[in-house]
């Protein structure tokens, strides 16, 4: 059974003129040539210092890029992207009063007129629709200039999301803290180590090559749900702390060298389950 939810936490920015592949590709952590009509490319924008700013989905259409991000978010990307631009031929408008950002999952992206037999339904011809390129399981991505009918909530794409490892923009990850390999971004095809310069380059590289991962976002099972921001403890220590959660479900970004220990965030006892992608450093 197909699911669709629409996900209205999530704005689009349109990036026009004819050097918006070379402007942006120069900026973020992977190869936005390789998003094309029918596939998608997640990437992040860093600091300097190689950590993360925002993440987001690339879509390629035939004279524009569309950047899927956090709709909080979608102000400061703006302004940063627009820093760079100094006289590159690119435009950016924020465009998410127009597009609507639905994820689905639970079968495969939608070929016909309609999502059968579950009810979502999806006009094709009139939307944006793409693989999510982290995980197969993950489903896809549609953006849509029609509102579509969901058959999901935004919370039932989180309770499908999470136990999968998959971060969601804050508060899984943190603005000028989060490393990209911390969330699963090597794994989860979010970096492009073959393709040229961009901002952070050198700590993410850095960070691969000499296995510097101390911390991992990794799916934890509750025995009550704790708030996000709630610390993890360890025998007394702080080793972590608590990201989005669904149900008994959450995301934690924890020290690896305390996954084997007791863990708890406030009164919930906390039982990690770290997904089959996710390769943890000996």
């Amino acid at each position: 059974m197909s699911f669709l939810a629409h996900l209205p936490q999530r704005g689009v920015i349109s990036l026009t003129g004819a050097t918006r592949v070379a402007f942006l590709n120069g900026l973020i952590s992977n190869d936005v040539a390789l998003a094309t009509p029918g596939r998608a490319v997640w990437a992040a924008l860093l600091t300097p210092q190689g950590r993360y700013l925002c993440d987001f989905f690339i879509y390629a259409e035939a004279d524009r890029l569309l950047l899927e991000a956090p709709r909080e978010a979608l102000a400061g990307l703006l302004a940063r992207l627009k820093r760079f631009r100094l006289r590159a031929a690119v435009e950016l408008t924020d465009i998410s009063s127009t597009l609507h950002v639905y994820a689905g999952w639970g079968g495969p992206a939608p070929q016909g007129a309609n999502i059968e037999p579950t009810g979502a339904n999806i006009e094709p011809d009139g939307a944006i629709t793409a693989p999510d390129p982290r995980l197969p399981a993950a489903g896809w991505r549609t953006l849509s200039a029609t509102p579509l009918t969901p058959n999901a909530t935004a919370a039932d794409y989180a309770a499908h999301r999470i136990p999968l490892g998959l971060p969601d923009g804050p508060p899984d990850l943190e603005a000028e803290k989060t490393l990209l390999l911390e969330a699963g971004f090597d794994e989860l095809h979010g970096v492009a180590w073959n393709k040229g310069c961009y901002i952070g380059q050198e700590l993410t590289a850095r960070t691969k090559y000499r296995g510097l991962v101390r911390r991992r976002l990794v799916p934890v099972h509750c025995s009550e749900p704790p708030p996000p921001g709630t610390p993890v403890l360890a025998d007394g220590v702080e080793v972590g702390v608590i990201g989005s959660h669904a149900g008994h479900m959450a995301l934690a970004m924890l020290r690896v060298d305390a996954l084997g220990k007791p863990l708890h965030a406030g009164a919930a006892l906390l039982q990690p389950m770290p997904p089959s992608w996710l390769r943890l450093e000996p």
